[in-house]
């Protein structure tokens, strides 16, 4: 659909094929070159919003694969990100664990973590799996705050060393730009391709109706199971990632709000939609940093009290996600996909 003039699929490898002709290849490498050579002309404040939004990233794509492919909500991946970020730090500060040893298995960790809350996904759905994860939301957040408090520091928080590759700290935010950004693309290739793996369709097929994916042979329980796991997976990745990042944890950063704000970025992307997750991202990204930096200002210019700027983030936030199911409920995904479409047939528009 909407491939450019003289472009055919003449077997199943090319139809499936994500880049498919010079020009994209063309386009994909030159994006990935001026990609890495940001940080040689961007300010660290933007260095600062790129790698906390390359987190986010990662921790939306689990939470995409959950949702969006299988169509199971969780009300709980800020606390699974929580959970990877404790196991690094854990394994950092008692263990003395390298940093790129110890992200892997607070990853694999955080995922055999969420199999314990996905065991029940096979009996209940809808709102009610929505309850269940939003039990292990305040479950685990407790648990960050009273479990072994000599440990893991218990309201007070951990303090987590700087993170080192090959004998380099990563001190400046290019340095962790080099460490994140990788990462995240790697999270987004793997999740890009997963809807195009036998696993990838049986979860569209879950989500789409469960009954008729059982009348195919499909096992509901077992795919939503492995989708709670590579959930887990993710969520590991950027628990681990932002614990390194910011050195210092406690409980408040994992909190409920967190979680709806991945949530609104598969939905405000685009359910079901990679490329809608980076978009999601950006954007609830961009509009909290304006929020953060006109806020301020308009406080002071106005006379307006202090609780107002955290009001009027809720607010904003609220607002988007209403206006997105309302008026655009394909999410920013689809407006992509139409740009595209209108752009390749230009100035045929009528066909």
């Amino acid at each position: 659909m909407g491939l450019p003039c003289g472009v055919f699929n003449t077997n199943y490898k090319s139809e499936m094929a994500i880049v498919r002709t010079r020009t994209q290849w063309t386009l994909l490498i030159v994006g990935l070159g001026i990609l890495f050579c940001l940080p040689f002309f961007l300010a660290q404040k933007w260095l600062l919003m790129i790698n906390v939004a390359g987190i986010s990233l990662i921790a939306a794509l689990g939470l995409h694969i959950l949702l969006g492919l299988c169509g199971q909500i969780s009300v709980g991946q800020a606390a699974f990100v929580g959970v990877g970020a404790y196991v690094y730090a854990y394994l950092v500060v008692h263990q003395e664990i390298s940093c790129l040893l110890a992200i892997p298995v607070a990853a694999i960790s955080v995922g055999l973590v969420s199999l314990i809350f996905g065991l029940p996904s096979g009996r209940v759905k809808g709102f009610y799996l929505a309850m269940m994860t939003l039990g292990a939301q305040f479950l685990l957040l407790w648990c960050f705050g009273h479990i072994a408090p000599d440990i893991l520091g218990g309201g007070d928080g951990m303090v987590v060393p700087r993170a080192a590759m090959a004998d380099i700290s990563l001190r400046t935010e290019a340095q962790q730009f080099y460490l994140i950004m990788p990462i995240a693309i790697i999270a987004l290739f793997f999740a890009k391709n997963i809807a195009r793996t036998k696993i990838g369709r049986a979860f569209i097929a879950i989500r789409d109706n469960e009954l008729s994916a059982q009348l195919m042979g499909i096992s509901p329980f077992n795919y939503k199971i492995v989708a709670c796991f590579i959930c887990g997976l993710y969520a590991g990745v950027a628990g681990a990632l932002w614990a390194q990042y910011l050195r210092y944890i406690e409980p408040s950063q994992f909190g409920l709000m967190e979680s709806l704000w991945y949530i609104a970025m598969v939905v405000i992307g685009g359910l079901g939609s990679t490329s809608g997750v980076v978009f999601g991202v950006l954007f609830l990204r961009s509009l909290n940093e304006l929020v953060t930096h006109v806020g301020p200002a308009l406080v002071t210019a106005w006379h307006l009290p202090a609780a107002f700027l955290q009001a009027s983030m809720a607010g904003l936030f609220g607002l988007a996600i209403m206006l997105f199911v309302i008026l655009e409920p394909r999410g920013l995904a689809h407006r992509w996909e139409v740009f595209k479409v209108n752009y390749r047939l230009w100035p045929f528009p009528h066909l």
